[in-house]
């Protein structure tokens, strides 16, 4: 079954980027809850903030579950990335991911690298990149699975990274690894970007995705924009994808309001109800 999920973001310096709610994590779930989501995102500033003691207790309050933890703080708060020029700075970027996965870990949650994958460009090659890039997912991958739990990548558009930015490139990436514990995030805004069809990428990457960015063209909450979601549902559910689709939109016209855009979306194309 395809659950609905929303995201938080503690992160003060990505203020104004594409999350639902914001700061107060307590008030989030309480939303989220009352709207009838099934689980939570976090994007948190460090692994410290996702102290298993205060945020196991709370998602059981609300009856949440947490779908994934973001690690891209490493970039937009230390300008870590795992393709920097400097030897200590890539290995610093890996030990923030892996920090961030073994506190999402404790919560039963998957790490996310979408940032963080860096690019090449500025003396560093494409073929370097590449293969910075794949060394270091093989160690957390690896390290994931230690701990439980499944390695997130996330393609991203060209905006963002000229390494990774579509489900074709995730796929043929994801065949050059080693370890078998690192699956693609399928984020809808980048890929109406990047992707010919959103529907035949999905399908061609069935099996490989593992979590799902629910939004619409334009990042505000699903229905706002002009993605036709009913052939992206159906090619979810024909793949077999049993994960999350999560808003990482824009908490706009408010935080309250995409949330409720969100549910009224989800529960249209997942469940076929007509909600007001």
């Amino acid at each position: 079954m395809i659950r609905s999920c929303v995201t938080v973001s503690l992160v003060p310096e990505a203020r104004g980027g594409p999350f639902v709610f914001w700061d107060d994590l307590p008030a989030a779930c309480r939303t989220a809850a009352e709207l009838g989501f099934d689980a939570v995102e976090i994007f948190a500033p460090s692994a410290e903030a996702l102290d298993a003691a205060v945020v196991r207790p709370l998602l059981a309050e609300y009856s949440l579950q947490l779908a994934a933890v973001g690690t891209g703080a490493g970039w937009v708060r230390h300008k870590l990335q795992l393709c920097d020029p400097d030897a200590n700075a890539r290995a610093r970027a890996i030990e923030f991911i892996r920090s961030i996965i073994d506190a999402g870990a404790a919560l039963g949650a998957p790490a996310i690298i979408g940032s963080m994958q860096g690019r090449w460009g500025s003396g560093v090659s494409i073929e370097t990149a590449r293969t910075w890039l794949a060394e270091a997912i093989e160690v957390l991958g690896e390290h994931a699975r230690q701990r439980g739990v499944m390695l997130l990548v996330e393609p991203l558009n060209r905006y963002e990274t000229n390494l990774l930015n579509t489900i074709d490139s995730g796929c043929e990436f994801l065949a050059t690894l080693d370890t078998r514990n690192v699956r693609l995030l399928a984020d809808l805004f980048h890929m109406n970007i990047e992707e010919t069809s959103i529907a035949a990428a999905i399908a061609r990457g069935a099996g490989a995705i593992g979590h799902v960015h629910f939004v619409d063209s334009n990042r505000r909450a699903a229905g706002c924009g002009h993605l036709g979601f009913t052939p992206i549902a159906a090619a979810l559910q024909e793949s077999g994808y049993e994960g999350y689709v999560s808003a990482e939109a824009l908490s706009y016209p408010s935080a309250d309001e995409a949330a409720r855009l969100t549910m009224a979306a989800y529960r249209r194309y997942f469940h076929g109800e007509r909600v007001a």
